[in-house]
């Protein structure tokens, strides 16, 4: 099967590439022009008794090199960062429709509409910021009454774990549908406590460009931007 080579004239990266050396190389000529103009008159307007010294002359040639080499330098960062907001904006439009974790304490729970007899809450989960020999889910009400305790099994390294809830308290009783919060806590062998995040999940339903950068839509989850996003369901 052939494969169609892409048409670099509609690539990006190399467009941004292209037109940053083109402004890099049209500003020094410019500024070599000017520097040679300023040099020549100077020369001719010179002091016969008293002409430029041949280190003073070097050392504006060496001034004008390093306003060269600086601003070839600028061109570049902004080629690259160019090159980076293309890269982030194929990630972003990648995951319209995909569920993700990022940082919160919400979750719902409710009934399975084909099954009523299904309940469960939405995903969710927790970020580790090391090992933990000890971890600890609390589910609460929206009055903060504690409904769930979920103790997890001991992890070595860090990472996200993720989780679900059947929708039963303690007691193995179901508790009402609705919006209930999560906590965490975490420590390890020595009692010490863990650095740990919850996780909410979201859908993904589109991207937008503000003024804050790239954010991408989780409806009723809020913007978030794309450096938020912990795990992808």
């Amino acid at each position: 099967m052939a494969v169609n080579a892409p048409d670099s004239a509609a690539d990006p990266t190399r467009l941004a590439f292209s037109s940053a050396n083109a402004a890099t190389q049209n500003l020094a000529n410019e500024t070599q022009e000017r520097f040679l103009t300023l040099l020549v008159t100077q020369l001719q307007n010179q002091d016969p008794l008293n002409p430029m010294d041949n280190a003073e002359v070097t050392s504006q040639i060496a001034q004008l090199s390093t306003v060269n080499g600086i601003t070839q330098l600028n061109n570049t960062l902004l080629a690259l960062s160019g090159q980076i907001d293309v890269s982030q904006s194929m990630q972003a439009a990648a995951l319209i429709g995909k569920g993700v974790l990022v940082p919160g304490e919400k979750i719902k729970l409710g009934s399975d509409p084909d099954d009523p007899s299904i309940r469960e809450s939405t995903p969710f989960g927790v970020d580790l910021m090391s090992g933990a020999s000890k971890i600890v889910v609390t589910i609460v009400d929206s009055n903060g009454k504690a409904v769930r305790d979920i103790e997890l099994d001991p992890q070595e390294n860090a990472g996200v774990l993720s989780l679900d809830w059947d929708g039963k308290d303690n007691n193995g009783m179901d508790v009402p549908d609705g919006a209930y919060r999560i906590k965490v806590k975490a420590s390890d062998a020595e009692g010490e406590e863990v650095a740990a995040e919850t996780l909410t999940y979201g859908k993904v339903g589109s991207v937008a460009y503000t003024a804050e950068g790239l954010r991408l839509d989780l409806g009723l989850a809020g913007p978030v931007s794309l450096l938020d996003i912990r795990k992808v369901m």
